[in-house]
Parts: structure tokens; C-alpha cells; sequence
């Protein structure tokens, strides 16, 4: 089915104390949607009050970026977490958030790194994840991997689930992520990355990294915020999609 909607979201608040990380002012003028770090992989209160504060003043859809607790990491290394213990993370870092917004509500949940990456495939994990979200505010929508089990699983418990591929990542032939210590896993030239959201969005399908084509459902595009070129990336993806027809509006205006 062709897309005349879809949703564009980047990670963004990941500064940290002094450290400033991401070009979140720029880049949040080309998205729909965006995932703030709670704490746990990067952020901080200060960051998280500043950046929920451009996210409202720019009329985008906010949604948490939990993460394991890993700041050293970037939350992009596997920790061997029992799912209790996650469920609860992921609760405490909805509920860090959501006290930063003017409307005290959130429109989406997204988890960051090595959560996101192991839920795909951990069904434990997933439902883990599901039930903090459920807990905490059943009607917000979790935002994941594309034709993965992980969609299943949030479905059947009852959530909103939208469906996410990625511009700037390359997947292997199940369409999981490349791992990124593997050359090629990350895109920086902005006309492909144009090119394949395009095609993720009007055909339905991207090519992986073995040249296979792989089937994907996309109501949302993700696009790093940390990648060098992200800004310039943002500002191509959204003109093409533009310029195709398709609108860019926020997660909660599709499902």
C-alpha cells in the first residue's frame, strides 16, 4: 500500500551536563517527531527541561528515549537486565519526562540502542518494555522496528504500535539493524538516504546490506541525530518526501 502519510522522527537531548551533543535546533525544524533522552544514556534534567521545551515551542510530537543505564556507553552496549528491572527503568524514565511537558503527557515511547536492538528479539524483553508503557499510560504509542515481533507483541497487548524503518541505517536481510561495529552500518550520504526513504515509503521495500530486497512497513522514519550530517540528511529526506506528495505529520495525526 502507497503512503501519502508518514511520520519523520529523530533522537534528540542527548547533551549532556556540559557536553553539548547533536544539532537538535536545526534538526528539529525538518521532523514531525522526536525521542528525548531520559537520563539514562545521555541527558540530564537541565537538557531534558531545555529540549522539551523546543520540541513544544516547535509543534512536534515528544516521545521518551529510554535506555539501560549505561552513560559511559551512549546505552549502546548489551547488559544482561532481568525484565522486572527494565519494565521499571523504562517506567521511571516515561514519568522523568513526561514531568518536563507543559501537558504533562507524552505522545510516544521509542527505546534507544541496545534496548531497542535486543527487544527486537528477546520476546521477554519486548513485553517488558510494552508493560512499563502500558503502566504508566496505555493510550501513548510505541514506536518500533518494522516487521518485527516486537509489533506483535505490543498489538496483542493492546498498545498503539507504529511501525519504523530507518533512512541513515543499513539492515541486514531479516531487517534488523547492521551492528554498527560493522563498516557500511551507517549512512552519511544525504541523496541515498533521500532515495531510500523514498522507496522504503512509496514501494515498500530497501535494500540490505547483502543486496537483498527486504519488505517493510514504514509509518515513521528515523533519522540519527548524532550523525555528522544530519541536518543536511533531515533537510533532503524532507524535501523528497515532499516534493512526492507525501506529508510529514506527527505519530499521533496517523494512528
Amino acid at each position: 500500500m502507497v503512503k501519502t502519510k508518514v511520520d519523520f522522527n529523530s533522537d534528540i537531548g542527548e547533551s549532556f551536563g556540559q557536553y553539548k551533543l547533536g544539532l537538535d535546533g536545526e534538526i528539529i525544524q525538518h521532523v514531525s517527531s522526536v525521542n528525548i533522552a531520559c537520563g539514562f544514556h545521555a541527558g540530564d534534567p537541565m537538557w531534558m527541561s531545555k529540549t522539551v521545551r523546543l520540541a513544544e515551542k516547535n509543534g512536534v510530537g515528544i516521545g521518551a528515549h529510554p535506555s539501560y543505564p549505561d552513560l559511559q556507553g551512549f546505552g549502546r552496549r548489551n547488559m544482561n537486565i532481568e525484565p522486572e528491572e527494565v519494565k521499571n527503568d523504562v517506567i521511571y524514565q516515561i514519568g522523568a519526562l513526561t514531568g518536563f511537558t507543559s501537558n504533562k503527557k507524552l505522545q510516544h515511547v521509542k527505546p534507544h540502542g541496545a534496548m531497542y536492538n535486543n527487544a527486537v528479539k528477546d520476546e521477554k524483553l519486548a513485553a517488558a518494555i510494552c508493560s512499563a508503557i502500558i503502566e504508566v499510560d496505555s493510550k501513548l504509542i510505541l514506536l518500533a522496528l518494522s516487521g518485527s515481533r516486537w509489533i506483535s507483541i505490543a498489538k496483542e497487548m493492546g498498545l498503539k504500535v507504529a511501525q519504523e524503518v530507518f533512512a541513515d541505517r543499513a539492515i541486514n536481510n531479516d531487517g534488523t539493524l547492521v551492528s554498527r561495529s560493522i563498516d557500511g552500518s551507517v549512512l552519511h550520504d544525504p541523496d541515498l538516504i533521500a532515495e531510500r526513504s523514498l522507496k522504503m515509503i512509496k514501494q515498500g521495500y530497501i535494500t540490505s546490506i547483502d543486496g537483498e530486497d527486504v519488505e517493510v512497513d514504514a509509518d515513521s522514519i528515523c533519522m540519527h541525530g548524532d550523525n555528522p550530517a544530519a541536518v543536511k540528511i533531515a533537510a533532503e529526506v524532507k524535501v523528497a518526501l515532499k516534493s512526492s506528495g507525501i506529508e510529514i505529520v506527527p505519530l499521533s495525526e496517523l494512528l
